[in-house]
This record gives structure tokens, C-alpha cells and sequence, in this order.
């Protein structure tokens, strides 16, 4: 590695780090207050504050940001060398271009490995920390119950549909169990009420009728008046979730709860697709990022550093808008959920290799 490789690598990591630094004391700044007046109603110490919020909050916030912050960074002090002709003396040594990405891509590379960890191990583990505080104290409304007109599959051929639950008891109205065989009914189990038995792990069905078909003759038998206990793969946890779920998981903790829900006909698997694609995607635009601020800073303008950051700042925006639009578009619009995340890759990536290509040589 090169001295002038060495320079770089150093400038790009002390401004990234330095624009983080920055960034985080004044979201933090913002949000404490923001938040004082709950942290002052609820019933939470000072240590819970800053260790299982704040200490915790850091993290979630800059990983939500890392692209722009390499971008930034990129810009800063690439501009500067750019005015004092310091990228003009290294192309005239005879450097190529290519060469002179070089530290670039090698930092950008080391970055995207971090934030890859970090989306996929590190960050969740810190967000489930701060938003069981943050669900408890900040925002109770994140705290979801579904509670009526419910459809689960709780087998192969098993479905469950209830009409009302309330989560205060474990109790609900209008429950349907029907079991297929070859798509075929083959029983089915309703009853008016019914409520967990929490000790007993079972349901007690309450004014029940069953059906069965059996060679094309319906057995049928009423148990009104009557309860009936049984054990099904139906659980209080499936009537509730937060709406910050998915952040606050693993990668492979997301991946089994994927596999459950689609057993379970739930219908929040692509929001949970959307974040795992997400958590791939993004690590590699901190290196598309980087090509694309490297490209636009390293001719001297009349402008100087200040309009390549007001043209960074314009594209970290154009991406954050692009991206919001490709979730809507795996959630709402039945796009694949690998390719909505991967969209602004793909559309900033195009922009990278033309920028490169016209870039001062």
C-alpha cells in the first residue's frame, strides 16, 4: 500500500467518522428533546435513559445513514484536495483514474463490510433494547392487535378463522376451524365464544357444533350449551406484534419468522422480505455512493466544496426519496421485494458508471 493510498484511506475514515460523530450529537440532541416531557411522566430512571435508550440510539440512527455520511465525507475532502490541485498533480504524475479510485473502493469496501454486519448481526440486537424502551415509554402506539376478521393457517391443510379477539383475556367471538383434505372440506369446527386456558396451554370452545364428511356423508353434532378443550397451533402472541418488529430482529431470526408467517397466511411477509433485501442492499450503496462523490468532487469548480456538497446533499436526497418509493412498491404494488430494494442501486450504480466515465482523467 502506497503512501498515497495510506492518505486516503485516512482522510475518507476520519471525515466519516467526524460527519458521524457530528450527526449523532445533534440527533440526540433533538430527540432528548423531543422526549423530556415522557421521560419525565413515565416511571423510567436515568440509567435506562442512557443505557438502554441512548446507548442504543447511536447506533439505529447512523445505520440509517451510513451511505450519506460516506457520501459527505467523500465530497469534503476529496473537494478539498481538488482545490489545492493536489488530484491534478497525481494525474499528471501519471496515475490513472482507475488508481486513483483505488483507496476509495478499498475504504468503501471496509465500510460496506462493517454496516453488512451491522444490518444483518449488531444493529437489530442494540434496536430491540431500544425499542422494548421506546414501545414501553415513548411510543405505546406502536403496540398492535388484530382483532378482527382473522385468517390463519395453522397447518398444511388447517385454517382458522375468528371473527373477534380481545387481547385483554385471551377471548374472542365467531371461531371456524376448517381442515381440507385434496382442497376438500373434511371438518369443520365452529363455535359462538371462546378464551385460552393459559396453565393449560389449550382453548375452551364454548357453544360448538361440529361437521365432519366422511365418504360423502356429513356427521354432524351440536355442543350447545357445551365447552370443548383443545390444543391447536394457535397462540395469543399471533393476535399481537409491534409495528417496529422487524427492526428489532436478526436476519436469521427474520428468515424463520418469514417461513412462520407464510405457514401461517399472515400477510406481513413482504415487509418482512423488504427489510431482509433491504439489509443486503444497502451495504453496497455506501460503494456506489462513494464512486459517484469521488466523480463529482475531484474537478476543480468555480463553486468550490460548496456546491459539490449542496449537489452531494441533492443526490443522498434523490436516494433516501428513491428508496422510500421502491419499499412502497415491494409492500403496495406486488413488486418482488429483491428487486424494489435493489432498484436504487441499479438506477444510482447507472449514474456511478457515467460519472466515472466523464470524470476528470
Amino acid at each position: 500500500m502506497l503512501t498515497f493510498d495510506r492518505y486516503i484511506i485516512r482522510k475518507y475514515l476520519s471525515t466519516f467518522f467526524f460527519t458521524a460523530l457530528l450527526f449523532s450529537i445533534i440527533a440526540i440532541t433533538i430527540n432528548f428533546s423531543e422526549h423530556i416531557e415522557k421521560f419525565v411522566d413515565k416511571p423510567v430512571t436515568k440509567k435506562e435513559i442512557i443505557f438502554d435508550y441512548y446507548l442504543n440510539f447511536i447506533p439505529y440512527i447512523n445505520g440509517l445513514l451510513w451511505p450519506i455520511f460516506s457520501l459527505i465525507a467523500v465530497i469534503f475532502f476529496t473537494s478539498r484536495l481538488a482545490r489545492n490541485t493536489e488530484i491534478v498533480a497525481f494525474l499528471n504524475a501519471g496515475m490513472s483514474y482507475g488508481r486513483f479510485l483505488r483507496p476509495y473502493l478499498f475504504t468503501s469496501f471496509l465500510l460496506a463490510g462493517l454496516y453488512l454486519l451491522g444490518n444483518h448481526i449488531f444493529f437489530p440486537k442494540g434496536n430491540k433494547t431500544m425499542m422494548t424502551f421506546e414501545n414501553k415509554y415513548v411510543f405505546p402506539g406502536n403496540f398492535r392487535v388484530k382483532s378482527t376478521n382473522i385468517h390463519l393457517f395453522i397447518g398444511p391443510e388447517s385454517k382458522v378463522y375468528i371473527s373477534n379477539y380481545l387481547t385483554n383475556d385471551s377471548s374472542g367471538t365467531g371461531f371456524r376451524l376448517e381442515q381440507y383434505d385434496d382442497l376438500k372440506l373434511t371438518f369443520l369446527l365452529e363455535a359462538r365464544n371462546f378464551e385460552y386456558l393459559r396453565a393449560e396451554k389449550k382453548w375452551r370452545l364454548r357453544d360448538y357444533e361440529t361437521r365432519h364428511w366422511v365418504d360423502g356423508k356429513e356427521i354432524y353434532f351440536s355442543g350447545k350449551g357445551m365447552s370443548l378443550d383443545t390444543a391447536i397451533a394457535l397462540y395469543p402472541s399471533d393476535f399481537v406484534y409491534y409495528t417496529n418488529d422487524k427492526e428489532m430482529m436478526t436476519s436469521a431470526e427474520l428468515l424463520r419468522f418469514i417461513q412462520y408467517e407464510q405457514e401461517r397466511g399472515i400477510g406481513f411477509s413482504r415487509i418482512m422480505k423488504s427489510e431482509y433485501h433491504r439489509r443486503w442492499a444497502e451495504p453496497f450503496t455506501i460503494v456506489i455512493l462513494t464512486i459517484i462523490g469521488a466523480s463529482i468532487s475531484s474537478r476543480k469548480l468555480r463553486g468550490g466544496m460548496g456546491l459539490n456538497l449542496a449537489l452531494g446533499v441533492w443526490i443522498g436526497a434523490m436516494f433516501v426519496f428513491l428508496s422510500k418509493f421502491a419499499l412502497t412498491f415491494s409492500t403496495n404494488l406486488h413488486m418482488n421485494p429483491m428487486l424494489a430494494m435493489w432498484l436504487p442501486n441499479l438506477v444510482f450504480g447507472s449514474l456511478a458508471f457515467y460519472l466515472t466515465r466523464k470524470a476528470q482523467k
